[in-house]
């Protein structure tokens, strides 16, 4: 073989490594849930959303909950027996409102029990969904979010405190606006989650625990850690099975351009003390 042979053998190569990692990393993925499932007896979804290594002029695109996720996962349970469980896993930083709404009540109507597994985040409507559950897992560290709605790039309840502060002749026509869409997208959340949690827990705690999430009690993005979602009454355990953490390997973050944290890979124990 030439020198030329070995260079274009080399270059195609190269070209293919990306696909076949990529085709090996699915088919590992697949075996994992399979094998999760057969352990669990149960249908096993997982909605995972990393950022994605498209980019335009330089800034990386974010995944978020979508129409997309909200067909998938639909379609998955009704593929699935009404007495099957479900488990699904949950890594996300929100999305649509009418997408995880969609997620959120077919979850809440399947007759099997339902566990939401949330190893690192699920927020906004990652939370929504977890509301449908029969029980939601966390690591100790691992958190959910409020779910009170956005209005543009302003949160509603803001936007409400504003119009409420201030005269009304003071107030522009679009803040306005605004606050009348903003009123009506916080009295739907908070409906819509008072009837998903309220098919789990007495209607006037539903309420209660809706309310909270849902009003701006916090900003968007507060994280709410396992305990205090206990504290408000949600349904958390903190057993994550070791699988799962697993499988959130197998969807890894693309690597960026420079990275600022780093560490020996696989667990560690103190070396033994010598006596003296």
């Amino acid at each position: 073989m030439s020198f030329s042979d070995a260079l274009w053998l080399f270059i195609i190569l190269s070209m293919l490594q990306p696909v076949i990692s990529r085709k090996f990393l699915d088919m590992r993925r697949l075996q994992m849930i399979d094998r999760f499932q057969k352990q669990r007896g149960s249908r096993v979804i997982l909605m995972v959303h990393r950022q994605e290594t498209m980019r335009i002029l330089g800034f990386p695109l974010m995944r978020y909950i979508d129409i997309q996720d909200s067909e998938d996962v639909l379609r998955a349970i009704r593929m699935t027996d009404k007495d099957t469980p479900l488990d699904i896993v949950l890594h996300t930083p929100g999305g649509l409102v009418l997408a995880a709404l969609q997620i959120a009540r077919a979850v809440e109507a399947h007759r099997g029990k339902v566990t939401v597994f949330v190893p690192h985040h699920a927020m906004s409507g990652g939370t929504l969904v977890a509301l449908a559950a029969d029980e939601i897992v966390m690591c100790p560290h691992s958190v959910l979010g409020p779910i009170d709605p956005q209005i543009g790039q302003f949160p509603a309840a803001s936007i409400l405190t504003v119009v409420k502060d201030k005269p009304v002749a003071e107030i522009d026509d679009e803040t306005l606006i605004l606050a009348d869409v903003g009123r009506k997208a916080l009295d739907q959340v908070r409906k819509a989650a008072t009837e998903i949690l309220s098919a789990r827990m007495p209607k006037d705690k539903a309420a209660g625990i809706a309310k909270l999430l849902s009003s701006g009690t916090w900003t968007h993005d507060y994280p709410i850690p396992a305990h205090e979602a206990q504290e408000i009454g949600l349904n958390v355990v903190t057993e994550m099975p070791e699988d799962v953490l697993t499988m959130m390997t197998l969807y890894p973050q693309p690597v960026r351009q420079s990275g600022g944290v780093e560490f020996l890979p696989g667990p560690h124990q103190p070396a033994p003390r010598r006596a003296r």
